[in-house]
């Protein structure tokens, strides 16, 4: 639909007119009609209404949190009911928003929204009630939400398959096909009559999440094939889960195509470095992105980054020995950083190094040598001191959503020493001051 603001934003973005800013660039955010009888939800992750003669059927829900406004901008464009829920994979952004369908199903007497996912979702939920404590502290840290929890329980998909499923309701035709890559749960949308694709995350509009240090296992060789395949079907409209829509069967084709080279480019680099024997360190110093496609605006590293999903190759392929044999029974990084100081003279020589360094530009080495002497001096109020401005200058020069995260949670644990509080406190009173 040409008079789409959705569509007019995104054609400025694909031209250059409008600079991508985040994984999350969707503006407006008002929900709009991109392609006939279909309702983008733009959101933390997007959601996907398809009309069809009896309601609807989505294509991923959204985050909890914005579950409420899904509803209300659904029904208001179709009050039919939602029949079906198709989740793009189990990440809590994109399988919370069926509460109020569900509760409004019940209220009526109507069945409840049939949710359809791969079958490794399952798996993943009874992951995340597992793990709820590594989830709510890691996620706090990548997005600095300080009152973050993360769920316990989430709703069930009712009919999960395992490689491909076909969706067919009130005369819509709904293809559905599995794909490992930034999960083991993926799933690609199609519709074949209108030439529409739903790739989930496998398309970002950014460079891809397939390293992600916090997180479990990416997929980046299946990845670049998904992509590879996503790219024979010719779409005219790709509609992700997070970012700006493509339009056009050649935009589509390039952006596809490209990110499945960007992927393989950084899987035969670290590969080749793994049969060289090269150790994990020098692995991540020796891969680059080519110049053409680190270019490429919808490859920019906003959210994961280059080097993070060379760790995850590396993970895959090699285990989690790095090469430096110091590192297979290692002493704790308190024994090691005391020793060292002591060496060095004490920590405050290690802290005032590190602060120089760090002014220079000498990022990486500056935090090895401030964490260092934070660790050797864990209440030291002049060493974090020191601390807090050199993760404070990582942090700045940072453009990763993750990398930005991790670098400003270390600034506030040392401000929160020095203060006497922890580091969500002192990312809440940051939070705070900036607004």
């Amino acid at each position: 639909m040409t008079n789409s603001k959705i569509l007019q934003h995104a054609a400025e973005v694909w031209s250059g007119r409008r600079e991508p800013t985040s994984l999350l660039e969707a503006a407006p955010t008002e929900a709009e009609e991109v392609a006939d009888g279909i309702l983008m939800v733009p959101g933390f992750g997007h959601a996907f209404a398809l009309r069809h003669a009896h309601g609807a059927v989505l294509f991923d829900t959204g985050a909890a949190l914005f579950a409420d406004r899904l509803h209300e901008q659904v029904t208001a464009w179709d009050a039919g009911p939602v029949t079906h829920a198709v989740y793009s994979h189990g990440h809590v952004d994109h399988v919370g928003g069926l509460g109020r369908f569900d509760a409004e199903a019940d209220a009526q007497g109507l069945p409840r929204p049939v949710a359809v996912a791969h079958e490794n979702v399952l798996a993943r939920f009874e992951r995340y009630a597992r793990t709820q404590g590594y989830n709510t502290v890691i996620n706090r840290r990548q997005f600095r939400i300080p009152d973050l929890v993360w769920p316990a329980e989430f709703r069930q998909p009712d009919v999960t398959f395992a490689d491909t499923h076909t969706l067919e309701v009130g005369g819509l035709r709904l293809g559905l096909t599995h794909h490992r890559g930034e999960t083991d749960d993926h799933v690609v949308g199609w519709l074949p009559e209108q030439r529409i694709l739903f790739p989930g995350d496998l398309y970002l509009g950014v460079a891809p999440n397939a390293g992600n240090p916090q997180k479990a296992q990416r997929y980046p060789v299946d990845w670049a094939a998904a992509l590879r395949w996503m790219a024979t079907l010719d779409a005219e409209l790709m509609l992700g889960s997070h970012g700006v829509p493509v339009v056009g069967a050649a935009h589509v084709r390039e952006a596809l195509e490209n990110t499945a080279r960007y992927l393989e480019t950084l899987v035969e680099q670290t590969m080749a470095c793994l049969n060289d024997g090269a150790t994990l360190a020098q692995t991540l110093h020796r891969v680059r992105v080519p110049q053409d496609l680190a270019a490429l605006h919808y490859l920019q590293p906003l959210y994961d980054e280059p080097e993070f999903v060379v760790r995850n190759v590396w993970r895959q392929f090699a285990g989690w020995y790095d090469g430096n044999p110091a590192h297979l029974k290692p002493a704790t990084d308190e024994e090691l950083a005391t020793e060292l100081a002591d060496l060095s003279g004490g920590a405050q020589v290690l802290a005032d190094r590190a602060l120089e360094l760090a002014r220079a530009g000498s990022h990486r080495l500056a935090c090895h040598l401030a964490q260092l002497a934070g660790d050797a001096t864990p209440d030291d109020a002049a060493v974090h001191t020191a601390r807090a401005e050199v993760y404070a200058l990582r942090a700045a020069q940072e453009r990763g959503t993750m990398s930005t995260g991790i670098f400003g949670w270390a600034e506030a644990e040392s401000r929160g020493i020095l203060a006497g509080t922890d580091a969500m406190t002192e990312i809440a009173s940051a939070a705070q001051g900036h607004h």
